[in-house]
């Protein structure tokens, strides 16, 4: 009875209107869902959502969401250029992790030597290392036009082979009582990533985070880089035209993301997660790919989405020690978030008519 007419554009107020439409269905279908498990919806909506910024927790919850949201929202800032111009990195989670290890590598290989320029160098390394595992893909499809799609995801499962590696060989702690993994960086002054302002959650990776943003909104609004990355999303044929070389913005696109997906691995071993781990990696990658999308490939847009994604993390962590939910609810919630994300943003290229 009904037929999808395509639209001539995409009206604002649905591009505005499809990430909230999608978050109410999220929290609609997942409250069925909790019930469905024996669950009080009310309460486990109440818990991941409300609790985090002003439950009984909020004084530990509120720094955290900075903690989370810095990694979801630089490695975000990175893809959203690339799928702008249709160059598909689903790989990030594997480039986070390869910056994580090389960043580590250069405070271990310095240990016990405490120097200012220890960071710096890591800082260096984690984005060199990020860079280096997104170029793979970028090479393999402008010389043999492999799929960057393929070949990005399955570098993760490399990635996470080498984490563990490390956690077991070259890195591991020589003091550690034989257990996997390095040694803990936190403990290591001249490379660790401590609060700048005490427990506000705030450390260079949320610096990073705000200059990626600012930065990326800059390309994309008034350089005219900015204009080839839109015109080869757009039609690829008119950007040739245009005297847009495909060969090297996918070159410089999967570069970009990965040095900020390296970046974040960086800034996340050298902070919160401390060490090299045979398990390292928390599907940062995966998500900013939600937060990318949800953020309508805004900086804006992003820099909301990183917050609303971080607070299902902790939410979710919430919900699994007051209502002892599984573990997979996060994923769950953000797996339905993108669900229901892809299936509202018809309704911004085509117009619901009903048949004659």
């Amino acid at each position: 009875m009904f037929r999808l007419e395509p639209r001539a554009s995409a009206p604002l107020l649905w591009q505005v209107a499809t990430p909230v439409l999608a978050v109410l269905a999220t929290m609609i279908v997942g409250g069925c869902l909790f019930a469905a498990m024996g669950f009080d919806p009310v309460a486990a909506i109440r818990t991941i959502f409300w609790d985090p910024l002003f439950g009984p927790t909020a004084a530990y919850s509120r720094p955290q969401l900075l903690v989370k949201a810095g990694p979801l929202i630089l490695i975000a800032s990175g893809l959203a250029l690339g799928f702008r111009a249709g160059i598909w990195n689903i790989g990030a989670e594997g480039q986070y992790i390869i910056g994580a290890i090389c960043g580590a590598a250069v405070a271990l290989a310095a240990y016990p030597m405490d120097a200012f320029w220890i960071f710096p160098a890591m800082i260096l390394a984690g984005a060199a290392g990020g860079w280096a595992w997104g170029m793979v893909p970028a090479v393999l499809r402008n010389w043999f036009g492999a799929s960057e799609i393929l070949v990005s995801l399955m570098l993760v499962y490399v990635a996470q082979r080498i984490a563990a590696w490390m956690a077991f060989g070259p890195m591991k702690n020589p003091e550690g009582f034989n257990f996997p993994g390095s040694r803990n960086l936190q403990q290591y002054e001249a490379a660790s990533n401590p609060d700048l302002i005490a427990n506000s959650g705030l450390h260079w990776g949320g610096v990073a985070a705000v200059l990626a943003l600012a930065a990326t909104w800059f390309v994309m609004s008034r350089h005219v880089l900015g204009f080839h990355i839109r015109t080869a999303g757009a039609a690829p044929r008119a950007a040739r035209f245009a005297g847009v070389r495909p060969e090297r913005l996918v070159a410089l696109c999967l570069g970009v993301s990965g040095a900020l997906a390296g970046l974040a691995g960086l800034f996340e071993v050298a902070g919160p997660a401390g060490q090299i781990t045979e398990s390292f990696g928390s599907g940062y990658g995966f998500t900013a790919i939600i937060v990318a999308f949800l953020g309508r490939l805004h900086p804006l847009g992003i820099l909301l989405a990183g917050l609303l994604l971080a607070l299902t993390y902790i939410g979710g962590e919430l919900a699994q020690m007051m209502l002892n939910l599984p573990a997979a609810t996060v994923q769950v919630f953000q797996g339905m978030l993108l669900f229901f994300l892809l299936g509202f943003d018809i309704l911004t290229r085509y117009r619901i008519r009903r048949r004659a």
